[in-house]
């Protein structure tokens, strides 16, 4: 696309990684804006926004004509969309238990790599559409004209898809607008209706276990009302620096901005390395080990495929291999041993080029590929995780993933910028190496705060004390509502995805009393005063 911009072949790099820049520099100029709006308005406007935003910005992106309508329409979308933040915030107040954290934070890079499938293969595909498949657009004027408006009007597509199930579906997790009334919830509940099966009990209406508020269906109207009341007072204490800014969650913010730096400057640059038109190696152009020159050679459908093969083994790693790596090996085991990988993987990426036999150059090249991938599923959910738990209160995390949003935002700026131009000055030189091992030296020295780090407890036990006051205030003549949670078709063996044992032993731990025999203590000792959160399999 920038190519067709009229920039010359050895320049695309520099303005491709400029192009990608513009939009990670809005974006981290915005983010904590719009960490702060979540923190105040709720999570689920803000993602609707951000969504609404983006598809329109990706219009404008498809139609651009000219290389500065391209970065104005980049900039604008990057300063729209704090999304990436936000949903990492929903995820820790959906899932504050440690033990859940993996399998849960993997589902974000495990969407991106579903993404990663798609993606590149609708932009490969279904670029330049009148040229690719003259039979079947080469008379429509729109695509003669917009040559890159097609990948971009189907992604709209699924932006639209995804708006809508946000606005019908997805659910409030801000502590103190989750019970207000939703109109788009609302209007999913009776879309959807027709296709529910009919209970027995329509009068009674399910209550959902979610966080350590999940004891507030258990209590009277009145208590609810007031455990609302102090969490909307504690929502508006405003967020200091001192709070987002502690010794952890600043080692954490650094190694997440080397991780976002390097990593995505890296899938920036490569597709113009398989780009580039290949060298044979002769005396005048080539002195190993450091100068040659020379890329893959490949049209944009090819390296649309091989992104595409990239795409599903990276879903496939991140959903069945990470969790079980977590639970052997621990997160800040992980995260470190993958910081060590990523150097290796940039010095040895240039040299894929060397080799003559296109089967085995293609053998070698997809190799170092997956491991970068495996390393960079593994990283992002582990640094992830860490920052989340690195939190001193959960009312700091939006603000705080605004801050890592900003941060990493300002990492995904330099780093394809920078690489960019390094790549262009390389080839004009006759040192493809040079952006490769300028990414090879900046991930060294990535591996150095890790060791820095230590795992934090999370921020549930800012929240815990509430929870606690608000479950010991359950007595026995709640009898009839705690009947009611547990009120399904005989067939159902769930409520609300959670396992029937475990709620009934929650229910019974709230009604013992002091004089209980040691069954009942030790019953006891397995809850921390609130009983929707599920810790290491078990209610408490």
């Amino acid at each position: 696309m920038i190519a067709s911009f009229g920039v010359e072949k050895n320049e695309v790099a520099r303005w491709a990684g400029f192009t990608g820049a513009i939009f990670s520099i809005s974006q981290s100029c915005t983010a904590v804006a719009w960490g702060r709006a979540s923190d105040k308005f709720g999570r689920k406007p803000i993602i609707l926004i951000g969504l609404l935003s983006t598809m329109i910005c990706f219009l404008v992106w498809g139609m651009s004509t000219s290389l500065p309508m391209a970065i104005t329409a980049r900039a604008i979308m990057g300063s729209g969309n704090g999304n990436v933040g936000i949903i990492r915030t929903m995820v820790a107040e959906m899932v504050p238990e440690r033990v859940l954290q993996p399998k849960a934070f993997s589902l974000m890079p495990l969407v991106w790599s579903i993404g990663s499938v798609f993606g590149p293969a609708f932009g490969g595909f279904f670029a330049q559409p009148a040229k690719q498949f003259p039979n079947v657009f080469g008379n429509i004027e729109f695509f003669k004209r917009y040559p890159f408006a097609l990948p971009n009007i189907m992604a709209c597509c699924v932006f639209f898809i995804s708006f809508m199930t946000g606005l019908l579906f997805l659910r409030e997790t801000l502590e103190s607008k989750r019970n207000k009334r939703d109109w788009g919830l609302e209007l999913g509940e009776k879309l959807t209706r027709p296709f529910h099966r009919s209970k027995r009990n329509k009068h009674l209406r399910r209550r959902s276990f979610v966080d350590s508020e999940a004891s507030a269906p258990l209590l009277a109207q009145s208590t609810m009302s007031s455990s609302s009341l102090q969490l909307e007072s504690k929502h508006s204490d405003p967020v200091s620096m001192k709070d987002i800014f502690a010794p952890q969650t600043t080692i954490n913010l650094i190694c997440y901005t080397f991780l976002a730096l390097h990593s995505v400057a890296y899938d920036q640059v490569l597709p113009v390395f398989l780009n580039y038109p290949r060298v044979i190696p002769d005396e005048h152009n080539t002195s190993l080990p450091f100068k040659f020159t020379g890329g893959f050679g490949l049209s944009s459908d090819k390296i649309g495929t091989i992104y595409t093969v990239y795409g599903i083994s990276c879903g496939v790693i991140q959903f069945f291999l990470f969790p079980k790596l977590c639970a052997r090996f621990g997160v800040l085991g992980i995260y470190r041993f993958a910081t060590l990988v990523f150097p290796a993987i940039y010095f040895l990426t240039p040299y894929t080029a060397l080799v003559q036999d296109t089967t085995a150059r293609y053998i070698f090249f997809l190799t170092i590929m997956l491991v970068k991938g495996f390393v960079v599923i593994v990283a992002f959910p582990c640094t992830t995780i860490l920052l989340t738990n690195s939190a001193t209160s959960l009312r700091i995390l939006g603000t705080l993933n605004g801050v890592a949003t900003t941060f990493s935002g300002l990492g995904r700026a330099a780093g394809p910028a920078a690489a960019g131009a390094v790549f262009s000055w390389g080839v004009q030189r006759g040192y493809v190496i040079a952006a490769w091992w300028f990414l090879g030296l900046i991930a060294l020295m990535g591996t150095i705060p890790p060791w820095f780090i230590v795992e934090g407890d999370g921020p549930t036990a800012s929240s815990t004390s509430t929870s606690t006051s608000i479950s010991t205030s359950t007595s026995t003549s709640d009898g009839e509502e705690e009947e009611s949670l547990l009120q399904r078709d005989d067939d159902d063996s769930s409520v609300d995805g959670y396992n029937e044992v475990a709620v009934l032993e929650a229910l019974d731990g709230g009604e013992s009393s002091e004089s209980e025999g040691e069954q009942g203590k030790e019953r006891k000792r397995g809850t921390n005063g609130s009983y929707g959160t599920m810790n290491n399999g078990t209610a408490s």
